[in-house]
Order: C-alpha cells, then sequence, then structure tokens
C-alpha cells in the first residue's frame, strides 16, 4: 500500500472513530513489517503433536526453537585455492573482533564450524540478519561478508541447505542434474565439488541447473556466475517433465543420463519459519495435500534421467511426511525394486537428525483426520490421494526402510527444519525397460522437428507407472529414450486413449512452449574462424587449446564477447538446441576492445575466465610480488617504474595490450600468500592497470594483508572516493558504455593516464 493510500485510509478511520491504524512503517522501526506477525499457528502444533516426529517431551523445546531468528551461516568456497587464505582470515581477525562484544543487550557468542561439515569450511554464529545489517559494531564484518560473497569466495547459505550436494558425493567426472535450482545455493556448492582440482580448467563432468521460474532463473545466474565455471548450463523448463537430451558418442546418438540428480522439490517450508516469518499464518495442511502430487511427478522424472548406478538426493524444507516419507515410498513402490533407499547416516558425521517415520496420517484444513485411504470419502478424493498414506503391506513397508531417511529438527543444532533421503539406482525403471538397440548409421535421420514432437514409439507402454492420469501425463511429456532419432509417428501412434488390445497408451507429445525472456544465441565458433588467428598470435595459445568450445552469442556483426564451455557441455548445447530452453552457460574470457587491433588483437582477456584460459596463454605473462599486487590494486594507473625490478624488466618486453600478471606463492616463505593470484591488466605506453572487479580487488587486497573498509555512503574512510565505489557493485558493472563495454576498457584503450585510486577504495590499514 502506497503512503498516499495509508493517508486516505487513516483519515477515514478517524472520521469513521476508529482508532488510528498504527503501522505506518515510516515511524515505525527496522523490520515494523514483521513485527505485526504473531509466530502462533495452533493447527501447526496440532498437526505435528499427532504425528509425533519430535520426540516425547521435546515438543515446547521445538517450538521455541521455531520462534528464534534464524543464526547466520557462511560457507567458505571449497574449491578455490584461496579456502584456506580466507579461513585463516575469519579465524585470526573476524571472528577475534566480534567473539567479545555486546549488541541490544545479546552477547555475540565466538563462531564456530559445523561439525558435519568437511575441513571447516562452515560456520555458523548467534548473529541474526537484522544484527549483521544494522549493528555499527558488526559494520566491517558485514562488509567483508558482502564484498566475498559477491567475488564468489563466500556463501552465505543456511546450514541445512548444505546437506543435499554434500550426500551426492560429487566426482570431477560426474553428469549432474539440479531439477529444481534457483535461487542457486546448492547449485553454486555442487560446481565446487566439481572442481575439486583447481589444476583441472575443465572437469569431465558439468551441472544443468534447472528451474521453471523464467524470473528465478536468472537469480539462479547470478549465483553461479560468481564461480566463473566453463561447467554449468541454466536452462528453463518445467522439472515434472524434463525433456530428454542426447549427446554425440562413439559415432551415434545416445540419451543423456546423469550420474548424480538433486531433486529439491517446491514444498510448504515449514521448516523454514525461523527465517520466513509469514510461513506462520499461512500455514495450512492444505499446502501439503496440494504440492504431493507435483512431487511425484518430479522425482519421478528424475529417476527417468538417472544413470543405472547413480545417485539422486530428495530433499524438502517441509517436515511434513507427505512432501517427504510418503513420496519415497512411492517412489520405492513404483520402482519395483530399480530403487534403494540409501543408509547415509555416516556420511556426516556429527550432524543430530531424526530417522524417518513409517506411520503417519493424513489431515485436512478442517482437522479432519484418517488413517487410511479406505477412510477417505469419495468427496474428498481429489484432494487426499492413495500414494499420501504409508504402505499397508508390513513386509513392503519394512523392505522399504524409511528410518533411514533423515529429517533435521530446529532445536537439535540451531538449525532450519529440513528432510533428505538418498536414492540409488539399481536397474531402469520397471516402465522404461527394453532392449537395447544398435544404431543403423545408414538410416535418414529424421528432422529435428520431427523429433522433437515425435513419442518415443518403442516405449513398453503396458508397464507405464500405475499412477493417476496427471503425473502420467508429465511423464510421457518430452520423452524421447531411442538411441536412434524418431521417425514421425504415425496416426494409430498418435492415439490418446485406448489402444489394440485395450492398452493405454500415453497422449502425444506437445511442442514445448517457451516463456519468458527471448535469449541471444549460442553460436559456436569453427576452428578456423577469422576471429582466432590474431588471438593465436597475440597470445601465443598452445596448440591444446580447444578452439570447438569457444562460443558467442550473436549471428551478425562483430563479436563482442568470447565465451568458453566444456566439451561435453558443448556436446549438449549442439546436439538439444531445439528441445532445450538455454538461459546462461559459458564463461567469458575475451572482450572486444576496437583500440587493441592497432596493437595487434582486437580482444582483451576478461577476469572472469583467466583461471580457465590462463593454462593456455604462453605470452603476455608478467610474474609479480606481493608489492607489486598491492600497487596493481591500489593505484589506478601506476608508472611501470613503480614496479618491482624484475616485473618492471618483463614489462618492458612487451608491446601494448592485455596482459596477464601472476603471483606465484613461495612454499618457503609461510608469512605470504600460499594461492595464487591471476590478474588481467593492460599494458600502457608508461603505465599499467589492473582489469579487476571492485569485489574481487578487495578480496585479493586482503590476501596480500591490506584492510580496505567503506563507509556508509561506500567511500573509503578519508577519502573522496567516487560514487561508484558504493557498496554491491562492481568495477565492471558501474559504469557502461552505449555499447555494454565497461567504461574502464575505453580509458585503457586510449591511453588514459587517471591517478585516481582504485575505484575510489585506498587502503587505511596493512597488516
Amino acid at each position: 500500500m502506497g503512503k498516499r493510500n495509508r493517508d486516505k485510509q487513516r483519515k477515514q478511520q478517524q472520521r469513521d472513530g476508529k482508532p488510528a491504524d498504527d503501522r505506518d512503517r515510516n515511524n515505525a522501526g527496522w523490520g515494523a513489517g514483521y513485527s505485526e506477525i504473531i509466530k502462533e499457528n495452533k493447527l501447526f502444533e496440532q498437526y505435528y503433536k499427532e504425528l509425533k516426529i519430535v520426540p516425547d517431551g521435546e515438543f515446547e523445546e521445538f517450538m521455541d526453537a521455531m520462534r528464534e531468528p534464524l543464526p547466520a551461516t557462511i560457507r567458505i568456497t571449497g574449491y578455490k585455492s584461496h579456502a584456506k587464505e580466507i579461513l585463516h582470515t575469519l579465524k585470526e581477525k573476524y571472528f577475534k573482533d566480534i567473539q567479545d562484544l555486546e549488541v541490544d543487550g545479546q552477547k555475540i557468542e565466538a563462531p564456530q564450524p559445523l561439525s558435519w561439515y568437511p575441513d571447516e569450511l562452515a560456520w555458523h554464529t548467534n548473529l541474526s540478519r537484522k544484527i549483521l545489517r544494522k549493528s555499527p559494531l558488526l559494520e566491517k564484518f558485514h562488509q567483508f561478508l558482502v564484498s566475498e560473497t559477491e567475488s564468489g569466495n563466500i556463501s552465505r547459505q543456511e546450514a541445512v541447505s548444505m546437506l543435499p550436494p554434500l550426500l551426492l558425493k560429487i566426482e570431477p567426472h560426474h553428469k549432474i542434474l539440479d531439477m529444481c535450482a534457483a535461487p542457486g545455493s546448492k547449485t553454486s556448492q555442487l560446481i565446487e565439488m566439481l572442481h575439486s582440482d583447481m589444476d583441472v580448467a575443465f572437469p569431465e563432468g558439468f551441472v544443468i541447473a534447472n528451474d521453471s521460474d523464467n524470473k528465478r532463473c536468472y537469480l539462479l545466474v547470478h549465483q553461479a556466475k560468481r564461480l566463473n565455471s566453463p561447467c554449468i548450463m541454466v536452462v528453463n523448463h518445467d522439472a515434472s517433465c524434463m525433456p530428454r537430451f542426447q549427446v554425440d558418442k562413439d559415432g551415434g546418438k545416445e540419451t543423456l543420463f546423469y550420474d548424480r540428480i538433486l531433486c529439491d522439490v517446491p514444498c510448504s517450508g515449514d521448516g523454514t519459519m525461523r527465517k520466513n516469518i509469514d510461513v506462520w499464518k499461512k500455514w495450512t495442511t492444505s499446502n501439503s495435500l496440494h504440492l504431493h502430487g507435483l512431487q511425484v511427478r518430479i522425482a519421478v522424472r528424475g529417476l527417468e534421467q538417472l544413470a543405472v548406478g547413480g545417485r539422486m538426493v530428495y530433499s524438502t524444507c517441509s517436515l511434513n511426511p507427505i512432501e517427504d516419507e510418503a513420496v519415497i515410498a512411492t517412489l520405492l513402490e513404483r520402482s519395483e525394486g530399480a530403487l534403494e533407499l540409501a543408509d547415509a547416516s555416516a556420511d556426516l558425521p556429527g550432524l543430530k537428525y531424526m530417522a524417518g517415520v513409517t506411520s503417519w496420517k493424513v489431515m485436512t484444513k478442517e482437522g479432519q483426520w484418517y488413517s487410511d485411504w479406505s477412510e477417505v470419502p469419495a468427496n474428498r478424493h481429489t484432494q487426499i490421494r492413495p500414494t499420501m498414506f504409508p504402505p499397508t503391506d508390513p513386509d513392503k513397508l519394512k523392505d522399504m526402510h524409511l528410518e533411514r531417511c533423515m529429517r533435521v529438527l530446529p532445536h537439535h543444532q540451531n538449525t532450519g527444519g529440513f528432510f533428505v533421503a538418498v536414492l540409488l539406482k539399481k536397474s531402469h525403471m520397471p516402465w522404461n525397460r527394453r532392449h537395447p538397440r544398435t544404431r543403423n548409421k545408414d538410416k535418414t535421420q529424421a528432422s529435428s522437428a520431427e523429433a522433437e514432437v515425435a513419442p518415443d514409439v518403442d516405449q513398453p507402454i503396458a508397464d507405464s507407472p500405475p499412477n493417476e492420469a496427471p503425473e502420467a501425463e508429465g511423464e510421457a511429456e518430452g520423452e524421447v529414450t531411442s538411441s536412434e532419432t524418431p521417425a514421425a509417428p504415425t496416426a494409430a501412434q498418435q492415439e490418446p486413449a485406448a489402444n489394440k488390445d485395450g492398452v493405454c497408451c500415453p497422449p502425444p507429445s506437445k511442442k514445448m512452449r517457451l516463456f519468458g525472456f527471448k535469449e541471444d544465441p549460442f553460436v559456436f565458433l569453427t576452428e578456423d574462424d577469422p576471429v582466432f588467428p590474431p588471438i593465436q598470435a597475440f597470445y601465443d595459445l598452445s596448440p591444446d587449446f580447444p578452439k570447438l568450445n569457444v562460443l558467442t552469442r550473436t549471428h551478425e556483426g562483430k563479436k563482442r564477447h568470447l565465451y568458453m564451455v566444456s566439451k561435453e557441455l558443448r556436446n549438449v548445447l549442439i546436439n538439444n538446441s531445439e528441445r532445450m530452453k538455454v538461459i546462461n552457460t559459458g564463461v567469458k574470457v575475451w572482450s572486444r576492445n576496437n583500440d587493441g587491433e592497432e596493437f595487434g588483437c582486437a580482444f582483451r582477456l576478461a577476469q572472469e575466465g583467466i583461471y580457465t584460459l590462463f593454462p593456455y596463454i604462453r605470452a603476455r605473462r608478467i610474474t609479480i610480488s606481493v608489492e607489486d599486487v598491492k600497487v596493481l590494486l591500489t593505484e589506478e594507473n601506476p608508472f611501470l617504474s613503480k614496479l618491482s625490478n624484475s616485473a618492471h624488466e618483463q614489462a618492458k618486453k612487451l608491446q601494448m595490450g592485455s596482459i596477464v600478471l601472476r603471483y606465484q606463492p613461495d612454499p618457503n616463505n609461510p608469512d605470504l600468500p600460499q594461492c595464487p593470484i591471476e590478474l588481467c591488466g593492460w599494458r600502457g605506453k608508461t603505465s599499467i592497470r589492473a582489469f579487476v572487479p571492485r569485489n574481487e580487488r578487495l578480496h585479493y587486497l586482503r590476501m596480500v594483508g591490506v584492510e580496505v573498509f567503506l563507509n556508509k555512503q561506500g567511500r573509503s574512510r578519508g577519502d573522496d572516493a567516487p560514487p561508484e565505489a558504493q557498496e554491491g557493485n562492481t568495477a565492471d558493472g558501474d559504469a557502461k558504455s552505449q555499447e555494454g563495454v565497461p567504461l574502464e576498457d575505453k580509458q585503457a584503450a586510449t591511453g588514459e593516464e587517471n591517478r585516481s585510486s582504485a575505484n575510489g577504495a585506498e587502503p587505511v590499514s596493512s597488516t
């Protein structure tokens, strides 16, 4: 409600003799929008008391914990070589500075590592988001978190949200699908695990992150791009009918099956009440009843695309068995032995959790309870389904081992509520079993358009999963499981209902409808593209540089940016361009600088992709010292003479243009940073400049012992910094030219010798 409407409403209340509404946000303190929400929900308490998922005698403690604010939790990016340096900085500086503080009468406890997260890379404290953002005493720590989060070195992520990726047991060669990925914290964790070996620029595996909401996909892109990985692709599809993708293998086409799938489905979210306070007043049991069918369809679709021997983690931020054990039981029953519920208790030592339940009841929002499907009246059959109840056969229930599911309760380790289960696929799902077929290489392939609308003609229809009609339709849509591109279906094959011998057929696949923004195309370059020779000569690229992995976002005109993806992702993109909606993929490695043509190359290096590109660059490299890093990142265009003697001599031998500045750690000097630092820069006529976004600049300065602290206006203390140094922006994103090229490119290309401080952030103390 706008201010004008609020004033009008207040005046009307005064005329009617009613007390004026006192919820004016203009006169209220921070967080007034939530203060009016009472953290009470009698139906919620009645429901979970009856289900007995909380141990006897702990329910009041459970409810008290649900009413407390969720503590702040951070995770250090594990695959980055700088992780140990960041951990050292946190322990030795920031944690020590805040552990004895008292804010609003609350003593700040010393941050503690999560006992179950490996290598002390995840920490939690009793600081709430409100205190962290608003307390002047914590301003430096908050700025550190914001800066390092934007540069991808730290993720502020809820503790229980870190569980599913850990249980997937990811290795660098795994092909991974994240079915409902937005906002992207778990996706970032998956990418980190894929890049566990930083010396490998292109792991064999990749992550395909999907979300059905087009707008949320862009939030997902923002999260993923912080990690600068060439092995991530963001797509926009309905997870319940996720299309099958095909890839080239051994001269033929093959259906893509994933080694690992994260199925973090949409849920009622009652485990998030500590941070999403509006759930208190919105929660009813009907939320779970409405979502159960969708959750089953998404999980079934994921299992269909999981490779035999693969692992799928199903998770929700709900405590409700209707969304948790009921879904798992449905999957196990339909699989007819193809699935196994894994025992993951030994995978997370130190984690406190409750075993999955084997009996539960269903309640309507009016408070009516049902213990079995036979008790449900006919007029309720559209809201309550048989799959919402536990199996009635005791032997079948015992064989499912539902106690292997894991439910995290908030009061056990001061976290949010969460549910997670690990499923192993031992064989093909019963409705997907078929005899293997060999590809006839001489047979003419059908067009891609025909392939998109053709159903899988060899699918054993009689073995379709015995579920409700809406779920069967979701599974049929987008199916292409043949090792051969299918031909156009005949009229008999397209019959939607009864077929020969009374066998029920799935409906014909519908042509996929795409919504949201129209993305620019992804165009891969050929090896003989004219853009390569000057780049090859200028940077002396090694012969094994994968030219075919380079792409751009335009068919016509000059190429503004060049991106790189892994060979495996290129395979997926090339073979499925007509059946998938790609939102983003690849990491930027070069950006056009038109004035650079006079120096021999029209493309400058991009900081985002330098760790991917560096192994292939054999020229334009300068080895620098720690003091050189400080000079380059605190001065805008320092003279060459300000560099160390070694770096100065190397720079004098290079002509003007884009360069790589590399600091190599010295293991014999542990006082210096023990992580390599690679910076993109520009060698001018008499000066040199680093092209590094602001937050990364602050990160590298911290690594070499320089602390930068900005005041509320985004300026360094005691310094007149320009407005673009405001918190949360980057150097590349603050000032844009009409062509979308960062202003810094134009300054470097025209030889401007601006002596201002680096993005207005001068160091104020050195340690």
